[in-house]
C-alpha cells in the first residue's frame, strides 16, 4: 500500500487546504495517510529562523497577494477561509499537543479538522481555551481529558519527536508530504505532484 505522511501545523492556512485536499485525494486513490502533527515554531526555530524576519517585515504588497491568493484557493476548493485577524500568527502549541492528545483516542484527524475549522473557516483563536473546548466537544472527546493529557510529558515529547522526525527527513515547514516514506513534498501547491507520485508508485507496483 502507498503511504503518505503529512507532517502538519494547524496555524498554516496551506495546510489547512493541503489537509482538506489530501482526505479528498485519499479517497479517490486509496493510499494510507498517516497524520504526524507538529508545533511549527520549533521547526521555524531549529532549521528556518529567517521566517520569523521575512514576516515581520513583508512587503505590503505581498501580504496583500497573498491574502488574494487564498481567495482564489477558496474559489478552487469550496472552503471557506476566514483570516483569523488579530489572532494570526498564532502560538498554537496548545492545539497541537490537544491534536496528538486526540490521537490517544483515536481521534487525530477529527481533532486536526475541527482546530483547523476553527481558525480557518471561523477565524477565531486557537491558543485559547474555550475555543479548543469547543474543538473537543465537536470531535466527541471530553475536554477536561484532553486538557490534562496535553500537559502530560508523554505527549509534549510526542508533539517535539514529530518535529525532529520532520527536520531529520529534511523538513523545514508546513505542510511537507511524503510519499513512501522519503519522496518530500512541500507545500499545498504540491498536492498535484503529490497525486502524481501516488499514481507512479501504484503503476510501478502493479
Amino acid at each position: 500500500m502507498t503511504t503518505v505522511d503529512y507532517f502538519f501545523d494547524c496555524s498554516s492556512p496551506a495546510t489547512y487546504l493541503a489537509f482538506h485536499r489530501l482526505r479528498e485525494l485519499q479517497s479517490e486513490l486509496d493510499f494510507t495517510l498517516n497524520y504526524f502533527p507538529i508545533f511549527i515554531g520549533g521547526v521555524f526555530k531549529a532549521v528556518n529562523p529567517g521566517v520569523f524576519e521575512i514576516r515581520a517585515t513583508m512587503l505590503k504588497v505581498k501580504e496583500e497577494y497573498f491574502i488574494k491568493d487564498f481567495r482564489d484557493w477558496e474559489k478552487v476548493t469550496g472552503l471557506r477561509i476566514h483570516w483569523p485577524q488579530p489572532y494570526h500568527p498564532v502560538n498554537s502549541i496548545k492545539a497541537m499537543r490537544g491534536v496528538v492528545a486526540a490521537g490517544r483516542h483515536g481521534k487525530l484527524a477529527e481533532m486536526a479538522k475541527a482546530t483547523f475549522e476553527a481558525y480557518w473557516r471561523d477565524g477565531r483563536d486557537i491558543s485559547d481555551d474555550g475555543v479548543l473546548r469547543e474543538a473537543c466537544l465537536e470531535t466527541g472527546l471530553n475536554p477536561e481529558i484532553i486538557f490534562r493529557e496535553r500537559d502530560q510529558e508523554g505527549i509534549k515529547d510526542e508533539l517535539r519527536h514529530n518535529g525532529e522526525q520532520l527536520i531529520a527527513r529534511g523538513g523545514f515547514g508546513s505542510p511537507t508530504m511524503f510519499v513512501n516514506g522519503d519522496d518530500m513534498y512541500w507545500g499545498n501547491d504540491r498536492i498535484e505532484l503529490v497525486r502524481a507520485a501516488i499514481e507512479r508508485a501504484k503503476g510501478e507496483v502493479q
